[in-house]
């Protein structure tokens, strides 16, 4: 089912964090669309949306099952390491990390070829655009925000400088929104742990650092 032709305002249910719920209206909306917001499962009302966006999504059996429940015709998940062949076909995946959402881009993986305009569509409703990108774990931007907040654990292990000098440095040599330790601590540590572990196993250069590893599990 398309929405392109609809004329009235999109129904879309959001489940989401009020940090997450910021982030996403972090940039103008462009159309009508009419959001039920719900920060857990009992909030949500009894009613048949044409979307919903789980910002919150676990990949465990009695989450899917929830969400292919509901009476929508599009699922879209925050799923930044769990890859589409391991969640049900309809499923489309984003990258939702903490501070990822702020920006106008949304880094997103489908495999079905003709939800991809639905998806966008949704996306624009809150002034939003869709980078298609290839299904593997981690998405892009998070590989690479990953490998930088562990380079900077292993320097700071080295003692080669402090966190402090570390993020100032990150900041005004490269312009990110925060350095490295700042990004880890906004992302959650155990989040970028999680998704080297992955990735280390098939690559080494994305071995943790003992102090990260440390850190993340204490």
């Amino acid at each position: 089912m398309r929405f392109l032709c609809k004329k009235s305002a999109m129904q879309v249910l959001v489940i989401t964090s009020e940090q997450l719920k910021s982030e996403l209206l972090s940039t103008k909306e462009s159309q009508p669309v009419e959001v039920a917001w719900a920060l857990n499962t009992a909030d949500i009302p009894s009613k048949k949306f044409d979307a919903c966006i789980d910002l919150l999504f676990e990949p465990d059996t009695t989450r899917i099952n929830w969400l292919q429940s509901l009476p929508c015709d599009c699922i879209v998940v925050n799923s930044v390491l769990e890859k589409l062949n391991s969640l049900p076909e309809n499923f489309i995946r984003i990258n939702g990390w903490p501070t990822f959402l702020k920006r106008e881009i949304v880094e997103a993986a489908c495999l079905q070829e003709s939800n991809k305009d639905v998806v966008a569509e949704i996306f624009s409703l809150f002034g939003k655009s869709i980078q298609w990108v290839p299904d593997i774990t981690g998405f892009l931007t998070p590989r690479v925000v990953a490998s930088i907040i562990n380079e900077a654990f292993y320097a700071l292990d080295e003692n080669v400088s402090t966190r402090e000098e570390i993020d100032t440095a990150m900041k005004l040599g490269t312009n990110y929104p925060f350095g490295p330790f700042e990004w880890a601590n906004k992302i959650g540590i155990e989040k970028v742990y999680a998704l080297l572990g992955q990735l280390s196993a098939e690559d080494s250069r994305y071995k943790p650092s003992e102090l990260l590893k440390k850190t993340a599990t204490r």
